[in-house]
C-alpha cells in the first residue's frame, strides 16, 4: 500500500511553475559550447540504452544486434561503449548469452510494454522471467489511465510489487509523460514511483506522439533532488524517446547536471534512450578527435 496519501504533500514542489521555460533555457543557453567537448558527447555516448523494440524483431535479429556492442570496442577502443542494450523480454537469454561486454547493462521491457494494460499477476510474472533469464534492468510503464483517474493506490502498488519482482535488477518506471502532459502531475507521478521503489524515473516508451522533453526532464530530475534532500536516496533519470540529434541530448544531459549535479553525468545515475543519437553522436566525436567527415553508421 502507498505509505500515505500524503507522501505528495510531503514533497510540494520545489519550483514555480511559471518558471519553467525560463529555467530550461538559462540552463540550455550555456550549454551551448558542450558540442565540442568530446569529453562531455563521450560521457553522453556511455549513457545511452541502445534499444531495438520492432515488431520484426527475431533471435537471429537481436544476436546480430548485440554482437554489434561487442564489434564496437574493437573497432573504436578509445570510445566508452554504451550504457546498456535494451530488448523485448523474450529475447532476455539472447543478451544475457551474447553480450560480452562487461559494463554494459542487459535491459528489457516488462510488464506490458508499452501500455502496461494488462493483469498484474502477469506483469509480475513477465517481469521475474525476464530476470530469471539473465536481464538485470527492466523497464515498466506505469498504468498511466488509473494514474489520470487519480487512482495514485494502484499505481503505487503495482510499483511496488514490480520493484520486488525485480530482486536486485534494476526498476526503470516510465512515466509517459506526452500522456500525463501537465507539470504538476509529472512532479505527482515522479514522487510516487520514487517512493514506490524505482531505480529510475523514465520520461516516455517512444510509442506515441510525445515522447521525451525538456520540461519534463526539468520536473522529474527536481523530484528527485526533492526526494534525495530528504532521504538521501538517489534515484536515476532517463529521458527517452524521439532524442536523436547530439545537441537535444546535450539539453538533457546539462538539465542533469544543472538540476541535480556532477554526481549524476554517468551512465549509473543517467540514460538517454535514444538508438538513433549513437550514429550522431560518434560522428561528431570523430568530426573532433579524427577531422573525419563521414557520417558514421555503425548501428
Amino acid at each position: 500500500m502507498m505509505q500515505s496519501e500524503n507522501i505528495l504533500e510531503d514533497y510540494p514542489i520545489n519550483f514555480k511553475l511559471e518558471n519553467i521555460q525560463q529555467e530550461i533555457e538559462s540552463i540550455t543557453t550555456k550549454s551551448g559550447d558542450l558540442k565540442d567537448d568530446v569529453d562531455v558527447l563521450k560521457s553522453i555516448f556511455s549513457c545511452i540504452d541502445l534499444t531495438t523494440l520492432k515488431e520484426t524483431d527475431s533471435a537471429d535479429s537481436v544476436t546480430a544486434f548485440v554482437q554489434k556492442v561487442n564489434d564496437f570496442k574493437d573497432k573504436y577502443p578509445s570510445l566508452p561503449s554504451v550504457g546498456a542494450v535494451c530488448v523485448f523480454p523474450v529475447f532476455a537469454p539472447i543478451i544475457k548469452q551474447y553480450l560480452k561486454i562487461e559494463d554494459v547493462q542487459k535491459a528489457v521491457v516488462s510488464a506490458g510494454f508499452p501500455s502496461s494494460q494488462t493483469f498484474l499477476d502477469l506483469k509480475v510474472l513477465e517481469t521475474k522471467k525476464a530476470v530469471d533469464f539473465g536481464a538485470n534492468e527492466i523497464d515498466v510503464v506505469i498504468s498511466v489511465g488509473e494514474f489520470l483517474e487519480g487512482n495514485y493506490e494502484f499505481v503505487y502498488e503495482e510499483i511496488r510489487q514490480l520493484k520486488e519482482a525485480c530482486g536486485d535488477a534494476h526498476l526503470k518506471v516510465i512515466l509517459e509523460t506526452g500522456a500525463i502532459k501537465e507539470p504538476e502531475l509529472i512532479w505527482n507521478a515522479s514522487i510516487i514511483a520514487i517512493d514506490a521503489g524505482a531505480d529510475f524515473i523514465k520520461t516516455s516508451t517512444g510509442k506515441i506522439p510525445t515522447a521525451a522533453t525538456l520540461e519534463a526532464a526539468f520536473v522529474m530530475c527536481n523530484a528527485i533532488k526533492a526526494y534525495h534532500a530528504k532521504t538521501g536516496k538517489k534515484i536515476g533519470f532517463k529521458p527517452a524517446g524521439g532524442i536523436a540529434e547530439t545537441t537535444e541530448s546535450i539539453a538533457y544531459y546539462s538539465i542533469v547536471k544543472e538540476v541535480l549535479g556532477e554526481e549524476w553525468t554517468n551512465n549509473k545515475m543517467f540514460r538517454i534512450g535514444a538508438s538513433r543519437l549513437a550514429n550522431n553522436l560518434l560522428t561528431d566525436i570523430l568530426k573532433i578527435e579524427n577531422n573525419a567527415t563521414d557520417a558514421v553508421k555503425f548501428f
